[in-house]
């Protein structure tokens, strides 16, 4: 327990003491809220003006716009934020530190297990920070929230970290080069916001490439997101009078909802699926970790002989 303390601990000092690497990965939430905002926050506008009634309150539109920019926001970071904190993994690699570790007596589990908590713990204080920076814009446009409601964001934060954590760890283990890094982070900043619904919800996607999406654990993370960000702006709808079926409509709209093959999954459900996918990928990075470490001592036993 001490050594996986020392690991984490020195995989965090290294990870903030590099100025560049932390500055991305803070920079990155700031950037997308601006270009969300920018682009996106029209769009949605115009989406909500034309399927709420006349009349409806300025404040209210721009609480549902604010909140759907929110959760798309979080929703990317949580995972995009994890690739970039999780770097030192490879940068230990290019640099040969991870070599003067593997000869050490620590177990390969350990030095593992060390780079998903530092990794986790650093996604978790940027996107902590991103969500404060949203609450505030939240408050500035149109508060509906309540307590309950940001305890439960905090906790859908915590929740996609792990998996997102999880989920750069397993890719990264198969990675080797700065090169290899700045790709895969590029293709997952570019491609990951669509697969997970955070650009366009999937219920605006054809039913085939929806019911394939249903099976993508990024798709209920949105969605948790979505069900605690618009909480109290559709309970103020209902407060205010509004068709049961115009507001059981909006949220399917927006992914409150989620379907798999035309079942509704509850958000308990979404949790368990999370939690179910984080440790699949957790578990297997650390195996191939092991198994890997194994193989390679073979290897420079037979060659030794």
């Amino acid at each position: 327990m001490n050594t996986l303390f020392a690991l984490t601990k020195r995989n965090v000092k290294l990870f903030f003491k590099d100025k560049m690497l932390f500055f991305t990965s803070l920079i990155t939430p700031v950037i997308l809220l601006v270009l969300y905002v920018t682009f996106l926050a029209g769009v949605f506008e115009d989406v909500f003006r034309a399927s709420l009634p006349e009349g409806t309150s300025d404040k209210l539109i721009n609480a549902a716009v604010g909140g759907q920019l929110f959760s798309s926001l979080l929703a990317v970071c949580c995972v995009t934020v994890a690739f970039c904190s999780n770097m030192l993994m490879i940068a230990d690699k290019t640099n040969g530190a991870r070599g003067d570790i593997a000869i050490s007596p620590v177990r390969r589990s350990t030095v593992a297990l060390s780079y998903f908590i530092a990794s986790a713990f650093s996604t978790l204080i940027i996107c902590f920070a991103a969500t404060a920076v949203c609450l505030v814009y939240i408050a500035c446009i149109g508060w509906y929230m309540s307590f309950a409601d940001i305890m439960l964001i905090l906790l859908d934060v915590i929740v996609l970290t792990l998996f997102g954590t999880g989920l750069s760890s397993l890719i990264n283990y198969f990675l080797s080069s700065q090169g290899q890094m700045s790709a895969v982070g590029t293709i997952i900043s570019a491609g990951y916001g669509f697969i997970c619904g955070a650009y366009m919800p999937i219920s605006q996607y054809g039913s085939v490439l929806g019911h394939v999406l249903s099976f993508l654990p990024g798709t209920y993370g949105t969605s948790l997101f979505r069900n605690h960000a618009l909480a109290g702006v559709l309970s103020e709808m209902e407060n205010l009078g509004y068709p049961s079926e115009a507001i059981a409509s909006l949220r399917d709209s927006l992914d409150c909802n989620v379907y798999f093959f035309g079942n509704s999954v509850p958000v308990g459900a979404m949790y368990a699926i999370l939690g179910g996918f984080t440790a699949l990928v957790v578990g297997a990075y650390i195996l191939l970790n092991v198994f890997g470490g194994k193989k390679r001592k073979n290897k420079l036993k037979q060659k030794a002989q």
